[in-house]
């Protein structure tokens, strides 16, 4: 039985990363592209539905949004994954704390561990939305791992002292859990673009630069959770992995959509490393002499290859998998037996992904995470404008 479980597994992963890289355009095979075209109608038919709800939303029939009495700020994408969405939403933390802010982040907690909810027949799906939210951090501890908050919730509760971290699907319930219980007056809605159901003083954008908008199909096609025409509602437009300035048609469909909002440039930059599950703490130039493995579950694992790449003396190992992917101790060791023999001496992955790795599982070679934050290139004054503006008004 567990044969066949493992097999089902296995054949479902497959399954998974056949899909994504149709989604992304990364297989270019004959069945790829008949799946594709199997996809399109879905994709059409998904696009009818985001841009009825928003039109329903926008003009208050049927759904209305719910305010908050405190600033809301809203950071998102238009596609899924692979922005660099969560060191912008730290580094905006910082610099609202630094204002004298007092602020928590709401998160969905997607791949979080599910909760059991009481059953209650008079709800029409027999369930009701009794249970209280997740508090990741209280601004001075970490009540939770990263399987029970998810991965990016965690990451931030541990990078940003002073602010609360709250997970829940229903993020209006969150924000008034923080807003009573720890008297915040500024939340920040982490992935909230589509979450029409709060409204924000400020929504920034992020647009990946080095892909923007994929294939320009919505999904299951491909990677945009609504179409591109909605840029019309950023407040400001981030281009993220902006190492070389935007070419002209990325800045044309951002203007043809949203003539308004200020386009701010930013880049990842590594800081260091550090060590998985121990302190060890190294500097840039550790890698240039070193063979090197890179694993990592990240929606956009090319440009984190790439940069390891450049650091290292030879990378002798990858391996991919899905966005989110929670590693097994099994996984594991089959991927440092791999690195090893590969000759690696060192293995690499993200800090998204050093989360994700079981607290007490010991590598049989170091692995270390490359801690990155967001710098700014173009566009620093309008950020800090931004900020200023912002903790100017009182409240929604």
């Amino acid at each position: 039985m567990s044969q066949n479980k493992s097999w089902l597994k296995e054949k479902w992963s497959d399954f998974e990363s056949f899909v994504e890289g149709v989604l992304y355009d990364r297989d270019l095979s004959v069945s790829a592209r008949l799946f594709g075209l199997f996809l399109k109608p879905f994709s059409v038919l998904f696009s009818c539905i985001v841009r009825i709800r928003l039109f329903l939303y926008s003009n208050r029939i049927v759904f209305r949004d719910k305010p908050l009495d405190c600033l809301v700020v809203v950071v998102g994408n238009l596609t899924v994954g692979g922005t660099g969405k969560t060191p912008v939403v730290e580094r905006f933390a910082k610099e609202l704390l630094a204002k004298n802010r007092k602020v928590a982040i709401l998160s969905r907690g997607y791949k979080s561990k599910k909760e059991t909810v009481t059953p209650n027949p008079g709800n029409w799906f027999g369930l009701k939305d009794n249970q209280a939210p997740k508090l990741v951090s209280n601004g001075k501890e970490v009540f939770l791992n990263a399987e029970e908050a998810g991965d990016e919730a965690y990451m931030l509760a541990c990078n940003l002292p002073g602010v609360i971290v709250i997970t829940d699907k229903n993020r209006v319930k969150a924000g008034r859990y923080a807003i009573e219980e720890f008297g915040v007056d500024t939340v920040i809605l982490d992935d909230g673009f589509q979450y029409l159901h709060l409204k924000g003083q400020l929504n920034l954008l992020l647009v990946d630069q080095t892909n923007p908008f994929g294939n320009r199909c919505l999904l299951p096609r491909g990677i945009l959770r609504e179409p591109v025409r909605h840029l019309k509602r950023a407040s400001y437009v981030f281009f993220t992995k902006s190492e070389i300035e935007p070419n002209l048609e990325l800045l044309q469909t951002v203007r043809k959509y949203n003539n308004h909002a200020e386009i701010i440039r930013c880049v990842h930059k590594p800081r260091y490393f550090r060590e998985v599950n121990g302190e060890t703490k190294k500097n840039l130039s550790f890698l240039h002499e070193l063979y090197v493995g890179v694993f990592c579950g990240i929606a956009s694992p090319r440009g984190f290859e790439d940069l390891i790449g450049r650091m290292a003396g030879e990378i002798r190992f990858k391996q991919r998998f899905l966005d989110h992917h929670k590693y097994t101790e099994e996984e594991l060791d089959k991927i440092f037996q791999h690195a090893k023999n590969s000759g690696a001496d060192v293995i690499v992955t993200t800090e998204k992904d050093a989360v994700r790795i079981p607290e007490n599982y010991k590598p049989v070679i170091p692995l270390f995470f490359v801690r990155m934050e967001i710098e700014i290139v173009e566009g620093f004054e309008d950020f800090e404008e931004a900020v200023a503006d912002l903790c100017s008004l009182e409240k929604y």
